[in-house]
């Protein structure tokens, strides 16, 4: 939390996630066209090229005083704000991409809930300060890391059975990539608009996790981050790993739909109750947190998967997850510096879950456009039923 030290009336924690989320931010407006174009050959020299740096710039964090710690977040978001892209590519394009993909996308909850506790494991048992323990603890990881994506580089494309039903995945040049937007521009504002409010609610429940389990009176279990997380993603993988039942791609589009109003409803829903006194702080912060993850991990796994295959388009699922996050990223940016420099006085808690019952209603509003849109777009295509 870097309790003590401000810059310019900002804290420094805070400056410190706006500098790291200022690099994703860019790195995914970049993204839009470098993840687009990525070719197949030489992805693992761009991720080691690209792994090596974020390390590099969490050793400079440990050794540089505030506020130039600033800069090496803002690097090491930028850097790592290509990976997603990169990884998904892997998988994406096969019948079993929604198992795999949201398999991927729920290591944001466990990783986040996990390394959070070896973080603060390493502060408390290691005697490592809260500057050096972003790079010792990525320093743990760092040999698993580099064997399982030796794995991942030994997967298989996918095969012609893929390619049928899901279409095949392939770089989208310019002229691809706009053709796209003028055909489902309609669907693209709105999606953003979506994915802008997970963001939001996501960014700050992720970043500002430590202030909010401290305010609710946990503070001092290590193991409450791994623990509730742990149980979201458990539950997430459970509900949306089923998708991969479902060959339709029709069907299955339909049923993410369904899924993201569920979340929406779940999130929004228990924060206005805990806004009441009828629910539990703990309570609040594990049905808020899968409700969130929920619909963020649709987004992030099976969504544009199940898009892209319902419509037969041949391209790729990280031009439309970059052009999603771009914008997401922006709004993450705008509220946690609009709270700063407006001096809200509310704690993390109170305001977090006033903001997540507002944003989950606008949540719930339009994602029945984005149904509604896309079954017209369908019928008009196919002459069918959505």
């Amino acid at each position: 939390m870097f309790e003590g030290s401000g810059v310019g009336g900002m804290s420094y924690q805070t400056l410190l996630i706006v500098s790291q989320v200022v690099g994703y931010m860019l790195s995914k407006f970049y993204g839009i066209r470098f993840i687009a174009e990525l070719g197949r050959i030489g992805r693992w020299r761009t991720s080691l090229y690209l792994l090596l740096t974020a390390w590099v710039s969490l050793l400079l964090f440990a050794l540089l005083p505030a506020p130039w710690g600033a800069l090496c977040m803002l690097l090491n978001g930028f850097v790592l704000g290509f990976m997603w892209g990169i990884v998904f590519s892997y998988v994406e394009g096969r019948r079993a991409t929604d198992f795999l993909g949201v398999v991927l996308a729920v290591s944001f909850i466990f990783a986040g809930g996990f390394s959070r506790s070896v973080g603060k494991w390493v502060m408390e048992y290691g005697g490592v300060n809260e500057y050096w323990m972003p790079f010792a603890t990525a320093s743990l990881f760092a040999g698993p890391l580099l064997l399982f994506y030796y794995f991942l580089e030994r997967t298989p494309e996918p095969d012609a059975a893929d390619r049928a039903a899901r279409t095949i995945r392939q770089p989208m040049r310019r002229q691809e990539r706009m053709a796209f937007l003028r055909e489902f521009g309609g669907g693209v504002i709105t999606f953003v608009l979506i994915y802008l409010l997970l963001t939001i609610l996501r960014d700050l429940r992720d970043n500002y996790m430590a202030n909010m389990w401290k305010e609710l009176g946990y503070g001092a279990q290590s193991a409450v981050f791994a623990r509730t997380e742990t149980i979201t993603s458990l539950v997430v993988l459970a509900l949306i790993g089923t998708l991969v039942l479902v060959r339709s791609n029709i069907h299955a589009f339909r049923l993410i739909h369904l899924l993201l109003l569920l979340g929406f409803a779940l999130a929004g829903g228990c924060s206005f109750l805990f806004r009441q006194g009828l629910v539990p702080g703990m309570v609040w912060m594990q049905l808020s947190g899968l409700g969130l993850y929920l619909s963020y991990v649709l987004f992030n796994s099976v969504y544009f998967e199940r898009l892209l295959a319902t419509f037969r388009i041949a391209g790729n699922v990280g031009f439309l997850i970059y052009i999603a996050d771009a914008w997401g990223y922006l709004g993450s940016i705008s509220i946690m510096l609009g709270k700063e420099w407006l001096r809200v006085s509310q704690g993390w808690v109170p305001f977090y879950a006033e903001l997540a019952q507002y944003l989950c209603l606008a949540g719930v509003l339009l994602t029945a456009c984005s149904f509604f849109y896309f079954r017209h777009k369908y019928r008009k295509a196919n002459d069918n039923r959505f």
